[in-house]
């Protein structure tokens, strides 16, 4: 072994602890970076849920105005009011109010801050997606279409899930939306095989243009979206791939875009 000068030994312990800070600085700033993307998503999405509540909220509403209007007209003209008039309101109304109540639930589990790794179903993670999101698809003329043959069971992070699906189904209506889609649709595929779990999300709107089209998956790349943050799709990259081990890819079909989830049956911790 060569004889190393004591002042070289102390210069190269010097260098090396200023690269070790250097390293450390850079680590830093990279944490900094991932939490200010996790919150600027978590705004986003809330975002989303809030105009999600709007779209559901605004029927029942409608209708809590249908109930009183009669009513309140008899009472300007000074009309008498039959007493089962007022049970059937009174009824309609607790109809209502239970609906918004229970919209209000399901908005408030999904951004429940539950990181515990469980098992759960597959379709019941759509289920609520479209809940969440029907009445937007409804106000918009877009079906969804759900082929299944099997409803797998997954294991890992039920609400991220449900987010990465609600993100890509997001991205999917307003690609419908602004290109004027004739007949939107949004096919969701559910297949499994030996180890994999493999769920297809495919919407009509023509397929993706952006070359390569992973660019997708870039920090606040936006691909056509007005008033995006191009973090939803970055974001969902990071839950499946970083959280559950699993993968998430996208690629151009005849129809459209074709987002595949891809989770492993047992996941690594």
């Amino acid at each position: 072994m060569p004889n190393i000068d004591k002042k070289d030994f102390f210069e190269l312990l010097k260098k090396n602890k200023e690269l070790q800070d250097i390293i450390q600085k850079e680590i830093e700033k990279n944490r900094q970076k991932d939490e200010i993307l996790f919150a600027q998503n978590k705004m986003a999405a809330l975002g989303e849920m809030l105009n999600n509540i709007s779209h559901q909220w605004r029927q029942p509403l409608m209708e809590l105005s249908s109930v009183f209007i009669p009513i309140e007209a008899k009472v300007n003209l000074g009309v008498n009011i039959e007493l089962e008039e007022i049970k059937e309101a009174i009824q309609s109304l607790n109809q209502i109010t239970k609906y918004m109540s229970s919209t209000i639930d399901d908005f408030r589990n999904f951004f429940a801050t539950n990181k515990e790794i469980e098992n759960f179903k597959l379709l019941e993670q759509i289920n609520i997606a479209y809940k969440l999101m029907s009445a937007s698809f409804k106000a918009n003329n877009i079906l969804l279409e759900i082929i299944v043959s099997k409803n797998p069971t997954i294991n890992g992070y039920k609400n991220e899930y449900t987010q990465v699906l609600i993100n890509i189904l997001n991205n999917a209506k307003d690609a419908l939306i602004q290109k004027k889609v004739p007949n939107p649709k949004i096919i969701i595929r559910i297949k499994e095989n030996e180890d994999e779990i493999i769920l297809d999300i495919e919407d009509n709107a023509g397929g993706i243009e952006v070359s390569p089209i992973e660019d997708v998956f870039k920090p606040f790349f936006t691909y056509g979206k007005k008033n995006g943050t191009g973090i939803g799709l970055f974001m969902s990259k990071l839950i499946i791939e970083n959280s559950m081990n699993g993968k998430l890819t996208v690629t151009n079909t005849n129809l459209g875009a074709n987002f595949k989830i891809i989770t492993y049956k047992t996941i690594t911790k």
